[in-house]
């Protein structure tokens, strides 16, 4: 009988450690202060770089979910983290290798056809997560890579996620 009530303590204890790590995480999480900036309050170059993000967006998931543009838009950021990739949003948005474009909707060279009101959806992604980057919880869980669900690259890196018509990599540690 001692038994049973010394399991019972030990698992009520780990329930009430699970609890307390995860009410810190929530807290931590709702404790972040997003900014809401205008696009008119940005200086030209940081109008620029909103723009490649936006058209990144718009092309690569402008009709996705919200969640699937924020992702794109996370990609896009998380390559300015890493030392392989260009230190501007424009030039990671437009970056070749050798011949290949990392999104492959610069190749298509599509131009402005644009359905203005998802374009203005995904300029708004674009500034939000561009404005808050820091504090935003990645939800691609560091990914620098992705592509459509109807494509298979066979790339050896490790799936992180799926969002909408995405499947998200990031290199295996």
């Amino acid at each position: 009988m001692q038994n049973v009530k010394k399991l019972h303590i030990q698992a009520l204890v780990a329930v009430l450690c699970f609890v307390m790590i995860m009410t810190t995480i929530v807290s931590s999480n709702t404790d972040r202060k997003l900014l809401n900036i205008d696009y008119s309050d940005l200086t030209p170059v940081a109008q620029k770089e909103i723009d490649c993000l936006a058209d990144n967006i718009y092309y690569e998931a402008g009709y996705e979910s919200e969640a699937g543009q924020v992702a794109v838009a996370l990609v896009t950021l998380n390559r300015l983290n890493d030392p392989r990739y260009p230190k501007k949003v424009c030039d990671v948005v437009k970056q070749k290798v050798n011949t290949t474009c990392q999104f492959s909707w610069v190749c298509l060279k599509l131009g402005k056809l644009r359905n203005n009101d998802v374009y203005e959806s995904a300029r708004k992604v674009a500034l939000h997560v561009y404005s808050n980057y820091e504090n935003l919880i990645d939800i691609t869980q560091g990914s620098l890579f992705y592509h459509a669900n109807y494509v298979n690259p066979k790339w050896k890196l490790q799936k992180t996620v799926v969002i909408g018509r995405h499947i998200f990599y990031k290199e295996s540690i």
